[in-house]
């Protein structure tokens, strides 16, 4: 499938791809709270968790390039993470960790946006 198919109705697999991105938070942080898979509640949503992910992050990459999905998919995950577990989990996080986070969060972005098809039309 070349670049310019690809493109075409892909906010399906973006949403998978969104899908993919939340449950790799809650397979992190489910990790987190597993302390070392001893817990077997926490342990257990690790495992579902993982399966999610894997699961929707295969069918998004179907369509949206393997370098950019996993790139949007693992900066999601780590911003998500870090975010939810200074809350949940009593992490911290410092005002320059927030800083890079949205740096993050702003190349998560702008790489949606190099993947719209009017941006592809115009390339």
């Amino acid at each position: 499938m070349d670049t310019h198919q690809k493109t075409q109705g892909n906010g399906g697999a973006w949403g998978m791809l969104m899908l993919a991105s939340a449950f790799e938070i809650g397979y992190a942080l489910s990790v987190g709270g597993s302390q070392a898979f001893t817990i077997p509640s926490w342990s257990i949503a690790a495992v579902v968790f993982f399966l999610l992910t894997l699961y929707f992050l295969s069918a998004a990459l179907r369509t949206i390039d393997v370098g950019i999905g996993y790139a949007v998919w693992a900066g999601i995950g780590s911003v998500g993470a870090a975010v939810f577990g200074s809350f949940l989990l009593d992490q911290p996080l410092t005002l320059i960790q927030a800083v890079w986070l949205g740096v993050i969060i702003a190349g998560v972005v702008w790489l949606k946006l190099a993947d719209s098809p009017k941006l592809a039309a115009t390339a």
